[in-house]
């Protein structure tokens, strides 16, 4: 219970990781992070509003935006197949939102250079810059993959942390845990860095410098999009399958 109780007192520390000055909102006894609030919902009214404008008027011939979104979730769909498999299809929505919403929250900190917009106190971000969003995320992908896997087998889906053999219990168990660890840091650590040199460079040489590097931050930011819902994705399949 000591080494539980330690767990999650580390855990919890972690979340106070920052860079920077940030803003916050006293909400009762508890302490928001108000620049995570506004930029997330800035990426989320960019996700409502560009889904509403495109799909307003479908054509069975789909045009323009319509098309575009179509091919996105085509290429979600496929992506969902590829590690869940052949039962993907309830999961494609799940996968989708991570999907869209880090790539247009990464694409976010790597277009606009957040920092340089002046609060009261603090500086906004992209919310995948801050390391609640991203554990946030990774949490939700731990929970997603239990329940796929309870639904799918039952109670015999904990029989996995004795396979091949019961010594491996502890590792096993182990990887429940470094699996969420491994995908926040990850992203967390990625898109920090990204909008970290772009701010840095934008107030040194704020012409034409930048541009290069912003650009190759929009690459890596959509490749962290893609790895982290195909990981997800991954996990899920594997949970029904059961362990290899």
């Amino acid at each position: 219970m000591n080494v539980l109780a330690n767990t999650l007192k580390g855990l919890y520390d972690v979340s106070d990781v920052e860079v920077g000055q940030h803003f916050y909102w006293q909400i009762g006894g508890f302490q928001v992070h108000g620049q995570v609030l506004i930029t997330s919902w800035v990426v989320i009214a960019i996700l409502l509003g560009s889904a509403a404008i495109a799909v307003r008027n479908p054509q069975t011939i789909p045009t323009g935006g319509q098309n575009f979104f179509e091919y996105v979730l085509e290429f979600i769909r496929d992506v969902s197949k590829t590690q869940i498999g052949e039962e993907y299809g309830p999961w494609v929505p799940f996968i989708g939102t991570l999907f869209l919403f880090i790539f247009v929250s990464n694409w976010s900190g790597a277009l606009l250079p957040w920092k340089i917009i002046q609060l009261p106190h603090g500086e906004l971000a992209a919310p995948t810059n801050d390391i609640n969003t991203t554990v946030a995320l990774a949490l939700l992908t731990s929970v997603a993959y239990f329940y796929a896997g309870l639904t799918k087998r039952g109670l015999s889906y904990f029989g996995k942390y004795i396979q091949p053999t019961p010594i491996l219990l502890p590792i096993n168990i182990l990887e429940d845990f470094t699996k969420p660890l491994s995908l926040s840091f990850r992203l967390f650590g990625n898109i920090l860095a990204d909008e970290l040199v772009v701010v840095v460079l934008v107030s040194l040489v704020p012409l034409v410098v930048p541009i290069p590097v912003m650009f190759l931050g929009l690459f890596t930011s959509g490749i962290q999009a893609l790895i982290f819902a195909t990981l997800a994705a991954a996990y899920i399949g594997e949970s029904m399958e059961g362990h290899h």
